[in-house]
């Protein structure tokens, strides 16, 4: 297990039965001694980018449901540093947010490739010390996250695949079920 810090992936354990992380993975982009946030890279939300926010009329992009705080607002991690002014690199190769205006713009003139970027509704936070308790109790495993992760087309094995990222004992946890005494 590696300390939680920008970059890393967090791995609900198979068993977590709190519906807002049951089977997630959280890609966290910051982690400091006031407390931690990220964004769920495996559920997707009911609406498409285009049902949220007018000036994205006829892009029914998905957007992912990025974690029960501030569902108001809307974020975005992609691959496009120098398109996208004012981005924060949170590990080689994936950037958080940056000027949305340019984003709406590089967007209605095609020029962003969907599979670069992910829109979240909503965020994961953790407050003071609140992340190191959960990993004490082994709620989350965790591992550098890998962009293909993050990015991943097929948001349904994003859990499944970052428990093999971890390798070992934990390849066996893919088909754990989520509770074993339905078993």
């Amino acid at each position: 297990m590696i300390e939680p810090a920008a970059g890393i992936l967090l791995i609900a354990d198979p068993f977590l039965k709190d519906p807002n992380f049951m089977r997630t993975v959280v890609f966290m982009c910051e982690h400091n001694a006031e407390g931690s946030f990220g964004f769920v890279l495996n559920k997707q939300f009911d609406y498409t980018l285009d049902e949220l926010i007018t000036s994205f009329e006829g892009y029914p992009v998905p957007v992912y449901y990025g974690g029960p705080v501030d569902m108001d607002t809307i974020h975005f991690l992609h691959q496009y540093p120098d398109k996208i002014p004012d981005s924060q690199e949170v590990m080689k190769g994936v950037y958080w947010g940056g000027n949305f205006e340019t984003l709406t713009e590089l967007v209605k003139n095609n020029e962003i490739d969907f599979s670069k970027i992910r829109f979240f509704i909503g965020y994961s936070g953790w407050g003071k010390g609140q992340l190191n308790n959960e990993l004490s109790e082994k709620t989350w495993l965790t591992v550098s996250a890998k962009r293909n992760i993050v990015f991943h087309e097929n948001p349904q094995e994003v859990w499944k695949d970052s428990l093999k990222h971890l390798g070992g004992d934990y390849e066996m946890m893919v088909n754990f079920p989520i509770d074993p005494q339905l078993n």
